[in-house]
C-alpha cells in the first residue's frame, strides 16, 4: 500500500511537468530555469497537502495501513517527498546522458533497503510495520541525497533562475493533459492487486506479489531502454535527423521482449527450485506477470509519435480502454481463478494497451508495417493467458509451445540477428587491437 501511494502522489503531483521537461529539454536555453519550473509547482503543491496531513495525527497512516500511528504519518510524509524530488533530479541525469550515475541511483536503493532489512533480521530487530516502513523510508531518503549531489550544479543554478511565463504555459499545456493519463496508468497496474484485496485471499495475493517480484526484472529492462530512448528521439527531432531509423529500432524491440517471453516461459517451472511449495503456482502465472513490463516497454518503443507531435492529450486513450478491459477482467477471473485471473486479465489489458499506443502513435505522426508487431505480440499474450489460466493442464506443451516462438526468432529476425552480430563482432576485434 506505501507503493501503491507513493505511485500515486508522484504521478498527481508531479502535474505532467516532468514528461514536459523531458520533451523541452533539448530544446530549451536555459536547462536549470527549464528544471525549476517543471518541479516548483507540484512540490509546492505537495508541501501544502503533507502539512495539512500531518496535522491530522495519524490519518495517513490509517488511510495506508489501519494504524492510527503519527510517527508512521510522518515516516510515509517523508518518503513521498524524497521520491517526488528524487524523480525531477533524475531526469537531470537522464536527459544529461550521465547514464551510470543515472544507474547506480536506481540501484542504490533497493542494495540499501535489502542491507537495511538484512541488518533489522541479524540484529534480531523485531519484524514489526514500523521498522519496515523506515527501512523503506531510509532507502529512499538516501538516493534522494545521491542525486542531489550528483545535480548540485543544475539544481543551485536552478535556484537563482528567473521564471518564464511563457514557457511555463507552454509546459502545462502539454503537461496537464498527461496528469490523467497517469493516474489512468497508475490505476490500470494496481487494479489487480485491489481486486485480489477485494474477491480473493491474501494467500492468492502474496503468489501473485512474488510472480510480479520475479518479473520486475523486465522492468528493469524497459527503464533502461526508456532511460536511453525517449532522450534519444527527442534528441534526433531537435537536430533534425533522419527519423526512418526508428522502426529499426522497434524491430529490435520486438525482438528482444519476445525473446524475454519465450525464455520466460521456458525457463519458469525453476521458479519451484527457490520457493517454499505454498507458491509453487508462481511458474504458471510468471509469464503472463511479465506482460506488463514487456509490452510497456515495446509500446515506450512505439507511442514517440504522441511526444514528437506534442499531442499529449491523446495519451490518455490507451490507459482509460485498458483499466476499463482489466477491471472487467479481475471482476470476471478473479473469484475462479484467483491470482492467475489476476495475471491474465493484466496481460491482456496491456497488450490492448500497446495496441492503441501504438494506433495512436501512427494516427498521429507514423508508424508502417504494424502486422509483424501484432502478430508476435498476440502470440506472446495467447501464451500467457493459457499457462495462468490452464498451465497444469497443458504440462509439457506449454514448455514447446514456448521453444518454438523462441527458435521461430533465429528465423523471422535474421537480419537483425546476423547485423547485431556483425556489430558485436567488430567491437570485440576493436578492443583486441587496441
Amino acid at each position: 500500500m506505501m507503493q501503491v501511494a507513493i505511485g500515486f502522489s508522484t504521478l498527481l503531483f508531479s502535474l505532467g511537468l516532468d514528461q514536459a521537461y523531458v520533451r523541452e529539454f533539448h530544446e530549451a536555453d536555459n536547462k536549470p530555469a527549464l528544471l525549476k519550473q517543471a518541479i516548483l509547482p507540484g512540490l509546492s503543491l505537495l508541501l501544502v497537502t503533507l502539512a495539512i496531513l500531518l496535522t491530522l495525527g495519524g490519518t495517513l497512516a490509517n488511510w495506508l495501513f489501519e494504524v492510527d500511528a503519527w510517527q508512521l504519518s510522518w515516516m510515509v510524509a517523508i518518503a513521498l517527498l524524497a521520491t517526488f524530488i528524487s524523480r525531477f533530479l533524475s531526469l537531470v541525469l537522464r536527459m544529461g546522458e550521465h547514464g551510470l550515475a543515472y544507474s547506480m541511483s536506481q540501484v542504490l536503493p533497493k542494495l540499501l533497503l535489502l542491507a537495511i532489512i538484512s541488518a533489522f533480521v541479524f540484529g534480531g530487530v523485531d519484524k514489526s510495520l514500523s521498522n519496515l516502513i523506515l527501512a523503506n523510508t531510509s532507502a529512499l531518503v538516501f538516493v534522494c541525497a545521491v542525486f542531489a549531489f550528483n545535480t548540485r550544479k543544475d539544481w543551485i543554478d536552478g535556484l537563482q533562475a528567473n521564471l518564464n511565463p511563457e514557457q511555463f504555459k507552454s509546459m502545462l499545456r502539454f503537461g496537464l493533459p498527461l496528469i490523467a493519463s497517469g493516474l489512468a496508468f497508475w490505476s490500470l497496474t494496481a487494479v489487480d492487486k485491489i481486486f485480489l484485496r477485494k474477491l480473493s485471499s491474501f494467500e492468492e495475493l502474496g503468489v501473485y506479489s512474488v510472480a510480479v517480484s520475479f518479473a520486475s526484472a523486465a522492468v528493469v529492462l524497459k527503464a533502461l531502454f526508456s532511460t536511453v530512448w525517449v532522450p534519444t528521439v527527442y534528441k534526433w527531432v531537435a537536430s533534425g535527423a533522419d527519423l526512418e531509423k526508428i522502426s529499426l529500432v522497434v524491430r529490435y524491440v520486438l525482438l528482444v521482449v519476445v525473446f524475454f517471453f519465450s525464455v520466460s516461459g521456458v525457463f519458469s517451472g525453476l521458479v519451484v527450485l527457490v520457493l517454499p511449495d505454498e507458491y509453487s503456482d508462481v511458474r504458471w502465472i510468471l509469464v503472463a506477470c511479465m506482460a506488463f513490463p514487456l509490452f510497456h516497454l515495446l509500446s515506450e518503443a512505439t507511442v514517440v509519435g504522441i511526444g514528437i507531435t506534442r499531442k499529449s492529450s491523446y495519451a490518455l486513450i490507451a490507459p482509460s480502454v485498458s483499466l476499463i478491459v482489466n477491471v472487467i477482467g479481475n471482476i470476471w477471473l478473479i473469484p475462479r481463478f484467483g491470482a492467475a485471473g489476476a495475471a491474465a486479465s493484466t496481460s491482456i489489458a496491456f497488450f490492448i494497451f500497446f495496441v492503441i499506443r501504438t494506433e495512436v502513435s501512427a494516427y498521429l505522426w507514423k508508424m508502417d508495417n504494424r502486422l509483424y508487431l501484432y502478430g508476435y505480440s498476440l502470440i506472446c499474450v495467447l501464451g500467457a493467458v493459457m499457462g495462468a489460466l490452464v498451465g497444469p493442464h497443458l504440462g509439457g506443451w506449454l514448455l514447446w509451445y514456448w521453444l518454438v516462438v523462441g527458435l521461430s526468432l533465429v528465423f523471422f529476425f535474421r537480419t537483425e540477428l546476423s547485423e547485431a552480430y556483425r556489430w558485436v563482432s567488430a567491437r570485440a576485434i576493436g578492443r583486441d587491437r587496441f
